[in-house]
């Protein structure tokens, strides 16, 4: 092997994964112009045409799957040889990728994350927010947060945060207009606020449990948003009913300004869970998993 392949093989695996050379040169530290022109230089070296370039996009041909396929595991065996050496150096080190969805990100994260890279400056974060469920393989992602119910029953999981409850919640105002359903059926009488999934599209089914028995239902509505500051400002005004996390409405369920109904309905599930893909951890993602977990 020629002084210089390992490091276009890396970078030719970043390229394959992101299918971006913009991306992926901002994971290596390097311009889009210089990984193009390496990638070039590799694919004349090998003789192998190994990525599909257009104007819009990028992608690894057959010969580049194949190479990938390969790659990846070497890769991250090396990734995780190199991580290991912090160990030997009393301080944790490298990178983390971490996919999470929104509600995680906010609640999860934001208080706690800026105090773990002050403490762990040798430790890189790269933090991926999606509603959609993410494949942590295929993503190149070290780990993921996400309700605990979600989580593949093969991950390891670690609890971040408490169990959570989602409750159906309107102004005063709406229920001088409209009589307070008694029965997750009623709300077919009612104007809902309906949010759809950034990533799937799909759009949140409102769930509710009767004796044992989940119920989950398509509710009617004047709106459908993507964004939950939105659907709370639409809720806010007294504009519909809305299915929202009991932590991020209990002060004003308290005070008067919010209305909770179905609470009977409504239980609780588990929480945020941190999970990853086996028991072999580097020393920067067990450092983030013991600052995040309760």
């Amino acid at each position: 092997m020629r002084r210089g392949d390992l490091d276009d093989l890396a970078a030719f695996a970043s390229v394959a994964r992101h299918r971006s050379f913009t991306r992926a040169a901002a994971e290596l530290g390097l311009s889009p112009s210089a990984l193009s022109h390496a990638m070039k230089a590799l694919e004349a070296r090998l003789g192998v045409r190994l990525l599909a370039r257009t104007t819009r996009s990028v992608a690894p041909t057959a010969a580049g799957e194949q190479l990938l396929r390969s790659l990846d595991p070497a890769l991250k065996q090396m990734a995780q040889g190199l991580a290991a050496l912090a160990d030997w150096r009393g301080a944790p080190s490298g990178t983390v990728r971490l996919a999470t969805f929104g509600y995680a990100a906010r609640t999860i994260l934001a208080p706690r994350l800026p105090r773990f890279l002050l403490d762990h400056p040798d430790v890189s974060m790269e933090v991926t927010v999606e509603d959609r469920l993410i494949d942590l393989v295929a993503g190149g992602f070290d780990a993921g947060i996400r309700l605990g119910e979600t989580v593949e029953r093969d991950m390891v999981t670690v609890p971040v945060g408490p169990d959570l409850r989602t409750v159906v919640v309107g102004t005063p105002a709406y229920f001088a207009r409209h009589t307070p359903p008694e029965t997750p059926a009623d709300l077919d009488r009612h104007v809902c606020v309906n949010y759809r999934l950034l990533g799937g599209g799909g759009l949140l089914p409102w769930e509710f449990e009767d004796a044992g028995r989940e119920v989950r239902l398509r509710v009617p509505g004047q709106l459908i948003v993507n964004d939950e500051v939105l659907a709370g400002a639409t809720v806010r005004a007294g504009a519909g009913l809305g299915y929202m996390m009991e932590h991020d409405v209990a002060d004003e369920i308290a005070d008067g300004r919010l209305v909770q109904v179905l609470a009977a309905w409504c239980p609780s599930y588990p929480g945020c869970r941190l999970y990853y893909p086996d028991r072999r951890v580097t020393p920067a993602l067990r450092a983030l998993i013991e600052a995040l977990r309760v």
